[in-house]
């Protein structure tokens, strides 16, 4: 799949070139409609999310994410990386953490829905339906590092491990 970079930091500005999280959900609600680029490409894996890079350049890359029943990520940020992602097909749910706490509150996610956010937010997405669903991620810059979290007793969340596994 070719990436085509949207918002990208003007040319000797200073800062590294980056993606707005407008322009991450442009390009991931694209993506995500155009299934028979990826259609081909999916599968579902019992024992773990399954994921697949699409596209990567310097400024942002894209993913495709398949989810079966009960599959989560668990409270975790993208680092430095700001993101966007679309659900490509089924549903999900995103509980976000605001202020270093584990809220009550949660969105779902259908088909066709967009959420973008800026570097160092922490959420948990999950499939709490019965059908599988299909999401395309993106993130700029590319990510290098990703934080989980854990939940204490009082309700904030703790850093329990960093990592880069991609």
């Amino acid at each position: 799949m070719n990436v085509k970079s949207v918002g990208e930091s003007p040319v000797g500005s200073g800062q590294p070139a980056r993606v707005s999280p407008a322009g991450l959900a442009r390009i991931v609600r694209r993506a995500a409609a155009r299934a028979a680029d990826w259609r081909d490409l999916i599968r579902f894996d019992p024992a773990e999310r399954w994921y697949l890079r699409l596209g990567q350049d310097d400024v942002h890359e894209v993913w495709l994410l398949t989810w079966l029943p009960g599959q989560q990520t668990g409270f975790h940020d993208h680092g430095e990386s700001a993101g966007a992602f679309a659900i490509a097909s089924g549903r999900l749910t995103e509980r976000a953490a605001a202020d270093g706490r584990s809220g009550p509150s949660s969105r779902t996610l259908r088909t066709g829905s967009v959420r973008s956010f800026g570097s160092r937010y922490v959420h948990d997405v999950r499939n709490d339906s019965i059908e599988p669903a299909v999401s395309v991620h993106a993130y700029s810059p590319p990510l290098t590092s990703m934080r989980r979290y854990d939940i204490s007793d009082d309700g904030l969340l703790r850093v329990i491990a960093e990592e880069r596994s991609w």
